[in-house]
């Protein structure tokens, strides 16, 4: 396991993990929110002549990430909220782990630009996270501009930092807007996106990557953003 700190010391600003979450999240204690783009379990072959032109899907099928997550990592009793995202395949069991919780949102981000594709399914316009809350969590935001909304409009966007499922950063900025607290965990970090929107949004992070090569990547994304917001 590796481990960066950065900031002072004593309150550091972020502090990274290159490691298994599954391992890691359970030893840091209570966090204001957990917000996570968890391995969503898809089937990830086929598509055909759109496919040749994009590599993107034979990454993902490399790094694992089509197989799914073990959803006790949602735990209630370590986090003041949580933010999950899911395939439609994977949110009934989804909406139950999050039962634990005071109350939860079924939230939408809806794509202005989906992918061309179907799979034997519908064409992925839309991809769905749920935001549950224990009592003082609630989601925040001013009403008076619509801030505090379940559903997201934005580009999907191309493929970033070599990583299959980066998402957009106008996304997980209104996502942060919405989150309670101060200390934000993201147990599958990625490309550190959770940890830049955090950062901008004034709040501390701890992440945790498992992928060497995006863990490096969402340390130089998260330093940039505090050297930018110092």
């Amino acid at each position: 396991m590796t481990v960066m700190t950065i900031g002072p010391i004593d309150a550091p600003i972020a502090v990274l993990y290159c490691g298994d979450a599954y391992v890691i999240r359970p030893t840091l204690g209570f966090m204001d929110a957990d917000v996570m783009d968890p391995p969503y379990l898809i089937r990830a072959s086929g598509a055909g002549r759109y496919r040749k032109r994009r590599p993107m899907m034979d990454i993902l099928m490399a790094e694992g990430l089509h197989r799914g997550f073990d959803m006790d990592i949602i735990d209630p009793r370590r986090c003041g909220s949580a933010i999950v995202f899911a395939h439609n395949d994977q949110l009934v069991q989804l909406l139950a782990r999050v039962q634990g919780f005071n109350r939860h949102a079924l939230c939408v981000w809806q794509k202005t630009n989906p992918q061309p594709l179907a799979n034997k399914h519908y064409r992925p316009d839309v991809e769905f996270y749920v935001h549950a809350w224990n009592r003082g969590y609630h989601p925040q935001g001013d009403m008076s501009d619509k801030l505090r909304v379940s559903r997201i409009g934005s580009p999907r966007g191309a493929a970033r930092f070599d990583h299959p499922t980066t998402k957009p950063d106008d996304l997980m900025t209104k996502i942060m807007r919405n989150v309670a607290g101060e200390r934000i965990c993201d147990p599958f970090m990625g490309t550190g996106s959770t940890g830049v929107a955090a950062i901008r949004a004034g709040k501390r992070f701890v992440g945790i990557e498992h992928n060497p090569k995006h863990f490096e990547t969402a340390v130089a994304r998260i330093g940039a953003a505090i050297e930018e917001t110092a």
